[in-house]
């Protein structure tokens, strides 16, 4: 009898590790006997091609604990049922269909009848929520992603990568060769069973009936209790809290959303941990007014924000640094300050950083998802950005009185560079040795692909020594993606759940902070982070 090798184990930042195996079905059977046997302090199982990525409380379990733990996870067999079929309307007319049947050696004639003959599996869901890896015996062929990844992929693109199929339910970034698309709803919130596609469902792809004139799909937006609509305006008004509405928008500026700690232990459904970029920033603001830590803010981006209390409130900005203005009057950041009925809070454009985190004394109510008031811009979770006439209600969300002093000598954040730190990642033996020189010794700069998603960075490229496709895997929120271009991309809190770029390195939740804060065209320098 051949003892099939345990699980290799590779590190994944600071707060998780990557159980690597061979096959599909032993990553199936892995992610079986640790969710069988899962103690205290795993934030998250993710199961995907190879691997399962375990995400971990470092202050109940830690990195070394957890290693022992997969090492010998019982065997816990998981149940094998028949989960149903799912018919899924395609036209074949993606921008990459032509080019991904060259670079297989056949027709695109061919490519669509054996992606349309093929019976498919989904094997695994992750990277966003409805988005189903699907697999299939007919189908024989590995197909590379694209050398750059797409910032946007039009909501319903069905794509290619690896021996993967899969379809975007909304738009995002994505580096997966397209070959058609579908109107299919793939995940909605509101239903009772939210995505179509979970693992074992078999899938099967059908030509798309041609309308004489085609409607506009109906997709799933984010999530709002709509109480109150304003004719012209739609505003949507959150009635959960504290009897009043407490604040109203004028203004939002570029962008302004409801922001708390967010929503972890989800990851496995596609749900990213999401939250407040500049989690330090959200906190402080929390303390500074005795709130409970994961009570909700506005995450106001680049400033010009124009807010009215609605009654009688304490508030506080922290984060980005600007000029504040209470009915015209200025007021100091990271210093609590009386914000009374019918006054107007500015915030004007910000001289430094990006996001600035406006919280009142209870914190902000509003519809929760998984536990959490988290707006995710990627997955379309939670409540919309906030737009001009929005009303919102306190929580009550409180944890102690508000402290009298606070001697922490503040200061804005840095407008020139910033220096980093990286601990280890999974896959930082698919790079040259000059690669790894250059991530520690250049300096690079964060270019205009920068939001709630990931931060593209210009420098020099990393070479990699491995070629081929590194199949799908669990992200978290740090992770240092290179794609065949060589340039790095770090994933923020929005950011996929799972990818298949390798990861050299993964940021800190400190260095997460301060990258919040960094603008376009800002020098940034990586350290390593110390153990």
């Amino acid at each position: 009898m051949v003892t099939e090798p345990g699980p290799r184990i590779l590190p994944f930042g600071a707060g998780a590790v990557l159980a690597e195996v061979a096959t599909l079905a032993a990553a199936r059977d892995l992610h079986a006997r640790l969710q069988a046997s899962r103690p205290a302090g795993v934030v998250d199982l993710v199961p995907a091609a190879r691997t399962v990525l375990v995400r971990l409380d470092p202050a109940v379990l830690s990195v070394a604990a957890a290693r022992t733990w997969i090492a010998h996870a019982p065997d816990a067999p998981a149940a094998r049922t028949d989960a149903g079929e799912v018919v899924i309307p395609i036209s074949y007319d993606g921008p990459d269909l032509a080019e991904t049947a060259e670079l297989l050696g056949i027709t695109a004639e061919e490519l669509v009848r054996r992606h349309r003959d093929a019976v498919w599996t989904v094997a695994f869901t992750g990277f966003a929520p409805g988005f189903g890896y699907l697999v299939s015996d007919d189908w024989p062929f590995d197909v590379p992603r694209l050398a750059a990844p797409r910032t946007r992929v039009p909501a319903g693109s069905v794509g290619l990568a690896a021996g993967f199929t899969g379809a975007y339910p909304r738009a995002t970034p994505g580096g997966w060769r397209l070959i058609g698309r579908t109107d299919a709803v793939l995940f909605d919130p509101a239903a009772a069973s939210p995505a179509l596609l979970a693992p074992g469902i078999r899938v099967r792809f059908v030509p798309a009936p041609v309308p004489a004139a085609a409607p506009e799909p109906v997709r799933p937006q984010l999530i709002a209790e709509t109480v109150g609509t304003t004719q012209g305006l739609g505003h949507q008004v959150w009635s959960h809290g504290e009897g009043a509405a407490a604040v109203e928008v004028v203004a939002p500026g570029p962008l302004a959303t409801v922001q708390d700690l967010g929503r972890a232990g989800h990851a496995a459904e596609g749900l990213a941990r999401s939250g407040a970029l500049d989690r330090g920033a959200l906190r402080t603001a929390n303390r500074l007014l005795g709130n409970a830590e994961h009570a909700a803010a506005i995450e106001v981006t680049m400033g010009g924000c124009l807010l009215r209390a609605a009654r009688d409130l304490v508030a506080v900005v922290t984060g980005a640094w600007g000029l504040i203005t209470v009915d015209g009057h200025a007021v100091d950041p990271y210093t609590a300050f009386s914000w009374p009925a019918g006054a107007t809070l500015e915030l004007d454009r910000f001289a430094h950083g990006v996001r600035a985190y406006l919280a009142v004394r209870g914190g902000f109510d509003g519809p929760s998802v998984a536990g959490s008031r988290a707006t995710d811009v990627l997955a379309g979770l939670g409540p919309p950005p906030l737009r001009p006439g929005d009303a919102l209600h306190r929580a009550g969300m409180t944890a102690g009185g508000i402290p009298t002093l606070d001697l922490h000598p503040w200061s804005p954040p840095p407008a020139a560079e910033l220096e980093l730190d990286l601990a280890p990642g999974p896959r930082d033996d698919w790079f040259a040795a000059s690669a790894h020189d250059a991530l520690f010794t250049a300096t690079w700069i964060v270019t205009g692909d920068a939001d709630r998603v990931g931060v593209r960075l210009d420098g020099p490229p990393l070479p990699q020594v491995k070629t081929g496709e590194l199949p799908s895997e669990g992200m978290v929120p740090g992770a240092l993606q290179v794609p065949p271009s060589g340039r790095p991309t770090i994933l923020c809190a929005d950011g996929p759940v799972t990818g298949g770029y390798p990861v050299i390195a993964v940021a800190t939740d400190a260095a997460l902070d301060a990258l919040a804060q960094a603008r376009p065209g800002m020098r940034v320098r990586f350290r390593h982070a110390r153990r």
